[in-house]
């Protein structure tokens, strides 16, 4: 059966920050390229007017992205607003009539997970929720049994095809790219185990710090913030077998197979740390034991990766703003030149920001008499930033019913599952200073593999704010 095309888009927090950052934006783009002809109503508790709507999105888009005239013109002609007030019954009998007779709109909860059980509860309660869909934006909870509780409110007044779970990384162009790459090339399958994958290394690194949102960062940290969500989706990525069945949710079932084969981290296997002045920035308490950098060890527990062990690191205040996947190669078992320095092993590096490239790493002959060699570095494939925003692609898919992109329950609650014995305090957070990779400690992880594989970065990728210290092998 087909799949019904949404006939409204109903955003709610159309005044707060993630819709002038990144929801107007998209919209702009959908129109651009032909994607929006659906009214879209903003939502907030404001008394504005739709002219202010309006205004308002043509500020976003000119700070964030630029502004199309003719593109902006369509979204404008399409913009409507509605004051809501989360708490009151009432307002959502008018959200009702303002849907004009739409029959099958998708509610996008922009908002605080605080106030979802409110929203969705009422939405139901007024009939706006009928043949609706739901598009919730992360995080999914604080830890295992708060997602828990959150799947079931929205159970309660909707079915699981019509919930989309938003994590707008997963719309990337280069983790699409990855996804595609894996199984679209026969070469890697062979080599894709622990017969030849020696260890797997994921880094998020922003130069960054909090940049005024300590109280959020406050009720977040990393781990909550970005890995339990954004990395552990690129390991179940890099993990999952290949889809099984044609369909497109068969990526969904491969992809839950992969987060349920992770091991619950450990807290011998996390290493926290906090940037030195952290506790200076506004909203963040003087005592603040928030890791704002952390860095683990995830084993899977499956015969295609026993044995592999997969770090990950992320954190605020690093030398560079870089995401980086580095899938190290075992050596040959002989070494057949004899050489006394056999150099880095062979490796697949995928960079997911702030360009995309994919690249292998071998070994070459060194011209001379002498048979020794030099590593050089394959490039596959490099080119700029996303051309399609990964929130353009995920509202287009919404509207749509696809629903590939988007977490499902049972990924959302084992990505907490492996992350829930280490959440709060359970490993001391350890002071590290800005623009270096961290707390010493965190090597600690990495000896086994040879140390941490730090991306290397020139200029013209971005901002490189400490001295680089390039990949080694001992």
């Amino acid at each position: 059966m087909d799949t019904p095309l949404s006939d409204v888009l109903v955003f709610f927090g159309a005044t707060g920050d993630l819709a002038y950052k990144q929801i107007f934006p998209a919209l702009q783009a959908m129109a651009r390229h032909g994607h929006l002809d659906i009214p879209v109503i903003g939502v907030a508790r404001s008394s504005w007017t739709d002219d202010q709507l309006r205004a308002r999105a043509r500020e976003s888009v000119t700070e964030h992205g630029g502004l199309d005239e003719a593109a902006f013109a369509r979204l404008a002609s399409l913009l409507h607003y509605q004051s809501v007030d989360y708490t009151d019954p009432t307002s959502f009998q008018h959200l009702r009539q303002a849907l004009d007779g739409a029959r099958n709109p998708i509610f996008y909860l922009a908002i605080p997970p605080e106030a979802f059980t409110n929203v969705v509860g009422h939405l139901a309660n007024s009939g706006c929720a009928e043949n609706a869909r739901v598009i919730v934006e992360k995080p999914f909870g604080r830890d295992l049994a708060s997602a828990r509780a959150l799947n079931e409110t929205l159970r309660r007044h909707f079915s699981e095809e019509n919930i989309f779970r938003i994590d707008h990384y997963l719309g990337k162009e280069a983790v699409q790219n990855l996804l595609y790459f894996r199984f679209a090339n026969s070469f890697l399958e062979p080599i894709w185990n622990n017969n030849y994958i020696h260890s797997v290394q994921l880094t998020m690194a922003e130069t960054f710090g909090v940049e005024g949102r300590g109280a959020f960062y406050e009720e977040a940290g990393a781990i909550r913030d970005v890995i339990q969500n954004h990395l552990l989706q690129l390991v179940a990525l890099l993990t999952m077998e290949a889809p099984g069945r044609g369909d497109l949710d068969g990526v969904r079932d491969a992809k839950a197979e992969a987060f349920k084969a992770m091991r619950s981290v450990q807290p011998e296997d996390l290493v926290r740390g906090q940037y030195s002045g952290y506790r200076d920035e506004p909203g963040v308490a003087s005592d603040s034991t928030v890791e704002t950098f952390a860095a683990l060890r995830l084993f899977m527990l499956n015969q295609r990766w026993a044995g592999v062990p997969i770090l990950i690191r992320a954190g605020k205040r690093l030398p560079q703003t870089v995401v980086e996947v580095w899938i190290q190669l075992k050596r040959p078992p002989e070494n057949v030149f004899s050489e006394a320095s056999p150099g880095l092993p062979n490796y697949l590096r995928f960079r997911v920001s702030p360009n995309v490239q994919l690249a292998l790493g071998a070994r070459v002959k060194t011209p001379g008499e002498a048979m020794v060699g030099s590593g050089v570095e394959l490039m596959f494939q490099e080119h700029p930033g996303d051309e399609m925003a990964p929130y353009e692609r995920l509202l287009n898919d919404a509207i749509h019913g696809v629903k590939t992109l988007f977490a499902r329950e049972d990924s959302v609650e084992e990505a907490w599952r492996v992350v829930d014995p280490v959440l709060g305090n359970v490993v001391p957070v350890l002071p590290y200073e800005s623009y270096t990779w961290g707390p010493p400690e965190a090597g600690g992880l990495a000896v086994e593999v040879g140390g941490w594989r730090n991306p290397v970065m020139t200029q013209a990728d971005g901002p490189v704010i400490a001295p680089q210290n390039p990949p080694s092998m001992a």
